[in-house]
């Protein structure tokens, strides 16, 4: 597989081996000591020490992975110091979600003396913004908030792990290295849980209210892309790629980019918006330290259903990208049910062990939540309360 670029607006390389890359494009942005942000899970994999060594044979490199799935302020804060304390001239981003939101945090924050809450989405206005900012090259180790390429990114507050959406274009990384490769030691349940993630990005996108025709296109042909092949790559996944023929394991590269390219264009099409999944999704992260991809993956259906009625010809748009012969927006949300057990996604919240108890909980966090205000249909406090009940 080649290496290909492309910018949308962001510098994306893409393709298997684009990690190689790395040096030269430090070097091309003149840094000499940059800080690499991952997880704790990423950072004990042999392919990030590769990656690290051969950085340090040009750079004075240090390394910050004290976070792990959910990052809270704290974590935030910790990073701060630690970029401070290198005196680093470029972040190099490596792992999911957390990991990039971080990143991309933690490069606002080095020369700013103001509260990261300063930059969360319903408050405004924005800082001055006229503090300097170090370069960022984002390397994303899974195929689901597309957060490489998204100008905002997610915190949670310490004590009651409150969702906040901190937003700047700022936060847009400059340089993205897409490498396909970077995803095939996934297990097979994170494979399916951000793959449904990124469908969720992508047909969220779709059905928020405004207009946007370059989002509303991107989405479509993103869920047409996750439908091809997510159940392929969670399948691979669960051989293991070393287990594969030299002909599967080529399948199972190509599959793990096309996820990898749906995540970033899900990510691209919610600058429109989102809806009431994530907002659920939200709550459950919040109340339950429920992983955000499986609880998107496990609102998904309470809600398409309750937005059905007010948007069935957008539903039967989403139909058709799955299946050219779709005659009914219905057909679309069996689908999704249908590709959540084939992936191996927990058919209710129960199943998935969150507990009904949760339930008084978790409602007001969904309501206060700030995605679906987008979503095409309003919801009150008895919807949210309805969706769970649903999903259970």
């Amino acid at each position: 597989m080649a290496v290909h670029q492309y910018n949308y607006p962001t510098r994306v390389r893409f393709g298997a081996g684009a990690r190689h890359e790395l040096g030269r494009h430090l070097k091309a942005f003149g840094a000499t000591r940059p800080l690499f942000v991952t997880d704790r899970g990423v950072a004990a994999l042999p392919w990030f020490a590769e990656l690290v060594a051969a950085a340090e044979a040009d750079f004075k490199v240090a390394v910050f992975s004290d976070m792990g799935g959910n990052p809270v302020l704290a974590q935030v804060d910790a990073g701060t110091q630690a970029i401070r304390a290198h005196q680093a001239d470029a972040v190099v981003a490596v792992g999911g979600g957390a990991a990039l939101d971080v990143a991309k945090v933690l490069m606002l924050m080095q020369h700013y003396d103001g509260h990261l809450w300063d930059y969360e989405d319903d408050v405004g206005p924005f800082p001055a913004d006229d503090h300097p900012i170090v370069p960022l090259i984002a390397l994303p180790t899974t195929a689901g908030t597309g957060s490489e390429v998204g100008r905002s990114s997610v915190i949670s507050t310490d004590d009651t792990h409150q969702k906040k959406i901190i937003f700047t274009p700022r936060l847009l990384p400059p340089l993205v290295l897409a490498d396909p490769e970077l995803t095939l030691g996934l297990p097979a349940g994170v494979t399916a849980a951000t793959g449904v993630d990124a469908l969720t990005h992508l047909v969220e996108a779709f059905l928020a209210k405004g207009h946007h025709a370059m989002a509303d296109g991107i989405a479509l042909e993103g869920v047409r892309m996750v439908a091809e092949s997510l159940v392929d790559a969670v399948g691979f996944a669960k051989r293991g790629h070393g287990n594969l023929s030299p002909a599967e394991q080529a399948a199972h590269v190509q599959a793990r980019a096309t996820m990898l390219e749906a995540s970033m264009m899900g990510a691209t099409a919610f600058q429109k918006g989102l809806g009431a999944v994530h907002s659920c999704a939200h709550a459950l992260s919040t109340v339950c330290d429920t992983h955000h991809g499986l609880a998107n993956a496990l609102m998904f259906a309470p809600v398409l259903r309750f937005n059905m009625e007010v948007v069935p010809e957008r539903l039967l748009r989403l139909a058709r990208a799955v299946d050219p012969t779709a005659t009914d927006g219905a057909q679309f949300i069996d689908w999704v049910e249908a590709l959540k057990a084939k992936v191996g996604i927990p058919p209710t919240l129960s199943a998935a062990g969150v507990p009904a108890s949760a339930l008084d909980a978790l409602v007001p966090v969904a309501v206060a939540d700030a995605c679906h205000p987008n979503n095409p249909r309003p919801c009150t406090a008895a919807d949210f309360r309805r969706f769970y009940q649903e999903a259970y």
